[in-house]
């Protein structure tokens, strides 16, 4: 089974992406509690990496002021090298993933989207869905392009103008 969902941006720009329930289907349950939250509202693409990818779900910005979202629970990484060989999307440009630490069951909600090949990320990510068409495809190259900066230590490939998502909507088709 497939989900569409839309990523809506504060400029009106869309990235539309398919949910792909087949290969990470606990990562999309919790993906798509978080959207009937709204807990994505308002949240920026705080780590650019051109060539690499674009990721979000963790901060936002009020006031001038970095704040952290709310914690969320983690969710069992769902990829190869965590028992879960029946995930075998590639993570490929388009994909969406989710972002976690050196510990394979960490992800909450913070996810990346490719924007080159990462063959390296195959097997030991939870890749879960993809960018679903070509407009959607240079939306995220557009802000994959973006200058960056160290902002801290933890933040070094900060975005210098904020790439705020206003809301992450389930389309149902």
């Amino acid at each position: 089974m497939s989900q569409k969902i839309q990523i809506v941006l504060e400029d009106q720009r869309v990235i539309n992406i398919v949910l792909e329930e087949k290969y990470a289907p606990k990562t999309v349950e919790n993906f798509l509690k978080l959207i009937n939250q709204n807990y994505f509202d308002g949240t920026i693409f705080h780590r650019v990496i051109e060539n690499f990818m674009i990721q979000t779900g963790g901060y936002k910005v009020d006031d001038n002021v970095l704040g952290e979202l709310g914690t969320t629970e983690s969710i069992e990484g769902e990829f190869a090298s965590n028992n879960h060989p029946e995930n075998t999307l590639k993570h490929t440009v388009g994909v969406i993933s989710m972002a976690r630490t050196n510990i394979k069951n960490s992800a909450t909600s913070q996810f990346f989207i490719c924007v080159n090949d990462c063959p390296w990320l195959d097997g030991e990510y939870a890749g879960f869905g993809k960018v679903c068409d070509e407009e959607s495809i240079k939306v995220i190259m557009d802000i994959s392009k973006v200058r960056t900066g160290q902002l801290s230590p933890q933040f070094a490939d900060f975005p210098y103008e904020l790439i705020v998502i206003k809301t992450i909507k389930i389309i149902n088709e």
